[in-house]
């Protein structure tokens, strides 16, 4: 499992301008924005009053979600989800994604109502690209290969100074 932030409560305070709620179920702070504002949040797997988790890491940088839904309506999950049914060796990285994913979450409890299940449609398609980039941008390259071609597809959207009244 990636290290993990406590959460300040600065981080606490962008989170909920972020999300534009109250964030629950903190687990620490997964990355960060260059700017130093939390990025990805990690999430427990139960939430606070009883809930069932599955998406440990939560994208929540405003400029990185806005990317993730313009890409996301490009039609590039039904592309990817086609390539997995063609590339032999992205099927079996996105595989090890999941089951990366699972570990990573097993580390912060057990919950057996989601057990085996991970997020973002891993590990037969891809249907949540903000979470492919969550874990993407939590574990490091090389850890979910398309996690890593969404990181990428999004550009260096942390190179431009950030939106202050938003997070």
């Amino acid at each position: 499992m990636p290290a993990l932030e406590p959460a300040s409560d600065a981080d606490v305070a962008a989170l909920a301008a972020q999300l534009g709620r109250e964030p629950r179920g903190i687990a620490g702070i997964a990355w960060r924005c260059p700017c130093g504002k939390p990025g990805v949040v990690a999430t427990e797997p139960r939430l606070p009053d009883g809930t069932p988790f599955p998406t440990t890491y939560y994208l929540t940088c405003p400029r990185a979600t806005s990317a993730c839904s313009t890409l996301e309506a490009s039609g590039l999950m039904a592309e990817m989800t086609e390539r997995l049914g063609t590339d032999e060796a992205l099927a079996a990285g996105y595989r090890a994604a999941h089951d990366a994913y699972l570990a990573d979450r097993s580390a912060l409890g057990d919950v057996p109502e989601i057990d085996g299940i991970s997020a973002g449609g891993m590990p037969t398609r891809v249907k949540c690209l903000h979470v492919l980039a969550g874990h993407a941008l939590a574990a490091g390259p090389g850890v979910n290969p398309l996690g890593d071609e969404t990181v990428e597809a999004l550009g260096a959207f942390w190179e431009r100074p950030c939106l202050e009244d938003r997070a």
